[in-house]
């Protein structure tokens, strides 16, 4: 039998590096979320994170040459996708200011499932046996992580639940844009419509935060990170199957709780590790009968 080629042993590397970087540019923008959620509100937060994903995106698009690449077309679903886009990462950012990291981030790993739920609505797919098993799994691991009746729900943790919904749909509006728009594109309007919601959103009571020498970094340590995190998921991807991809971002999770425990000062409860397990096992399952599919043609 034989072994990977060095090719493929190079693309695992390549993965497991880019997604390394993802998984500390996810870690970071949360550690540095919730120290300015002292200072500023969610909307200031989300408003400073897409102007400095903005500029980014502006000179990486001009440094390319590719502004006729940027277009308004399909913008309704880019007004759709943003929408659940800024919805969900302001619920996340607040979730990280009132509840462990741990805790958001096995909620946030539900949004996988989401899109098994959802996707038969908006993309026309149908739910197989194996993907409604996987959504039954995950329902099962939020129930862990959640623990309905023994405490009462807390804002923060349906925050991170509602977030992980919004993120499940971004997902879904983004594949149905992948379609017949280039990615800069997407991440064009993205910054760019998030930072009008975000002023919208942060001005609407005539005050809005200004950034001092403190929280300056922080904030475009937040609009760095989540476009790094994004972009090193892109590139793991591009390198090797959602089969690797995966199980490597769970990895953050222990992280977090290791993390915001020592750092943050959060509580460390296995109970949620548990949950975010059978989180992961319901995602993994689905990523697996996927990958098979075309083989067998069974599921």
């Amino acid at each position: 039998m034989k072994g990977p080629s060095v090719t493929q042993t190079r693309d695992v590397f390549r993965a497991v590096l880019w997604m390394s970087g993802a998984i500390v540019s996810f870690l970071a923008m949360a550690i540095a979320g919730r120290s300015l959620g002292a200072t500023f509100d969610t909307f200031e937060i989300m408003t400073w994170r897409s102007l400095t994903g903005l500029a980014i995106m502006v000179l990486v698009i001009t440094l390319r040459g590719r502004w006729r690449d940027i277009s308004p077309r399909h913008m309704g679903l880019h007004l759709g996708r943003n929408l659940a886009h800024f919805t969900a990462q302001n619920l996340w950012f607040y979730a990280i200011t009132v509840i462990p990291l741990a805790q958001v981030f096995a909620l946030e790993f539900t949004s996988p499932l989401w899109v098994l739920l959802l996707s038969p609505l908006l993309l026309g797919e149908r739910i197989t046996r194996t993907r409604a098993f996987s959504a039954l799994l995950g329902f099962v691991g939020i129930l862990i992580v959640t623990r309905p009746g023994s405490q009462p729900l807390s804002p923060g943790v349906i925050a991170a639940g509602i977030a992980a919904v919004g993120f499940a749909l971004t997902f879904l509006t983004t594949k149905r844009l992948t379609r017949t728009v280039p990615t800069l594109c997407i991440l064009f309007w993205m910054t760019a419509l998030q930072t009008v919601f975000g002023l919208i959103c942060a001005g609407y009571d005539g005050q809005v935060t200004l950034p001092g020498a403190a929280t300056l970094p922080l904030l475009i340590l937040v609009g760095v990170a989540g476009l790094a995190a994004h972009f090193c998921v892109t590139s793991a991807l591009s390198f090797a199957p959602a089969t690797l991809v995966v199980p490597i971002d769970f990895t953050r999770l222990p992280l977090a709780a290791i993390l915001g425990a020592l750092v943050l000062g959060d509580p460390f409860d296995p109970i949620v590790l548990l949950g975010a397990a059978v989180i992961f096992a319901g995602n993994y399952l689905n990523i697996w009968a996927e990958t098979r599919a075309p083989a067998s043609g069974a599921r």
